[in-house]
């Protein structure tokens, strides 16, 4: 692939902005969505600062050379949930979300020291192109159910057909724009497709209001509404998050070395869990600029850079991060590698969290609109493994079984729980293709013999 901009170009600096703008909304759903689903009064705008000092920490450590945002980690939500569930109070649950973090941080540098002194070549035999392709798919593939279903989603109780509309008319606008635009429209049509989806259901909504037709109503704006509900105020404009290492804080009278360990029986597993996928999303990203970053920057860095980035994050936000693939499939369909870009935009989130009107703005960009971005981002992904695969001869057996195992356990969810630690479906796939590509070469090499 031509990139357009390449990792170490520093476009102008309003472009930059305005680049940075566009990553932002492609990771800010999935950001923001993770301390909504573990509650317990943690703040979607501290992840969204956390998630923008855990990239600067990760560009950092991976000396710029490596575009990718970290933003909240699905894979820890249930590691968080245990922190709070087995706590005595709230504090506590929230000084056990900054310990478990660092825990698994600390796997990540154990996992880069090991690298540092033996080097990648054992990840390349474990993890060939056959094993990695149909992984980095299965990422893509096993969040198509979630853009479709934002896609059928109106906010404020519209009709399910007007949702996919307004989704729709997202999706066409971005590839429009991505496929024959000019420069501009193909560097942002992610921002144009945006502010086309919002426009339509902001219109649709609008008709709807004065018509008295409920089913016209797809976008709520209860989130800007709330902004002057009690006047006009400095909470409008800015508002201070509510960082997760301050109500911690008041956790350390009542914590206990039982409690520590059931965090890090929590977490620690699935630090190794999310080290298999940050070998996968570094393939991708990669295949896609065409340089392999497990070489240089090294995978020793991107480790290290994924697991302090992770735990700086968490102490803000609470959240674990993680590489995230919207960020990948951005630099792949707007081919703008500028890790200038990501900086920016990881700046840009930590100004955000503090800005009331910019957080309610996207707060009532509907579902569906986001859902339309998804298709695009979520199916880039898929793409991104199936270009992996070609290289592989699909006429062996060996290879073919390999691909068909990863991706019917990956697809069909083959998630395995232990206790309070679940194995995602990702993670189980690609333990499987790699366990079965070992034995059927193993096969292979005495075949030969």
């Amino acid at each position: 692939m031509k990139l357009i901009y390449n990792v170490e170009d520093k476009p102008k600096f309003g472009q930059t902005i305005v680049f940075a703008i566009q990553q932002l909304l492609a990771i800010m759903a999935a950001t923001l969505v993770v301390p909504v689903i573990v509650g317990n009064g943690m703040s979607p705008a501290a992840a969204l600062f956390g998630a923008g000092v855990g990239t600067l920490v990760y560009a950092l450590f991976t000396k710029g050379k490596s575009p990718v945002f970290l933003g909240s980690s699905f894979a820890f939500i249930g590691s968080m949930a245990a922190a709070f569930a087995g706590a005595a109070s709230v504090a506590v649950g929230y000084l056990g979300i900054i310990i478990g973090a660092i825990l698994a941080g600390l796997v990540y540098v154990i996992i880069a020291a090991i690298v540092k002194a033996v080097g990648v070549n054992w990840i390349n035999k474990l993890m060939p192109a056959v094993v990695i392709g149909p992984t980095v798919s299965i990422i893509g593939l096993s969040l198509a159910g979630n853009a479709i279903g934002d896609l059928q989603k109106a906010n404020a109780g519209g009709h399910t057909l007007i949702a996919v509309l307004c989704g729709l008319v997202t999706l066409l606008v971005t590839t429009l724009c991505s496929t024959y635009g000019k420069k501009s429209g193909r560097l942002i049509p992610f921002i144009y497709g945006i502010l086309a989806g919002y426009a339509v259901a902001g219109i649709l909504t609008g008709i709807g209001a004065a018509a008295g037709v409920d089913a016209l109503k797809v976008t709520d704006f209860s989130s800007i509404k709330a902004l002057y509900a009690d006047g006009i105020t400095l909470k409008t404009f800015i508002t201070i998050p509510e960082f997760t290492f301050i109500t911690a804080l008041g956790g350390f009278k009542e914590i206990s070395g039982a409690y520590v360990g059931t965090v890090a029986m929590a977490y620690i597993p699935v630090a190794f869990v999310v080290f298999a996928e940050h070998i996968a999303d570094h393939k991708n990203i990669s295949s896609i600029i065409g340089r392999d970053l497990l070489e240089e920057p090294g995978l020793s860095r991107t480790l290290l850079g994924d697991g302090v980035g992770s735990m700086a994050g968490a102490f803000f936000g609470g959240c674990p991060n993680t590489t995230y693939g919207e960020s990948v499939a951005c630099v792949a369909i707007t081919r703008n590698a500028s890790v200038v870009t990501i900086i920016t935009t990881a700046v840009l989130a930590i100004l955000i969290s503090f800005l009331s009107p910019f957080v309610a703005l996207v707060n009532s960009i509907p579902a569906c609109v986001m859902g339309g971005v998804c298709v695009a981002l979520y199916g880039f992904i898929a793409v991104s493994g199936l270009k992996m695969v070609q290289k592989v001869d699909l006429n062996q057996n060996k290879n073919l079984f390999v691909v068909s195992a990863i991706l019917i356990a990956g697809i069909g969810g083959l998630s395995l729980t232990f206790g309070k630690i679940t194995i995602t479906a990702i993670a189980t796939a690609l333990i499987l293709g790699i366990v079965l590509n070992i034995i059927l070469s193993k096969g292979k090499e005495e075949e030969a013999e």
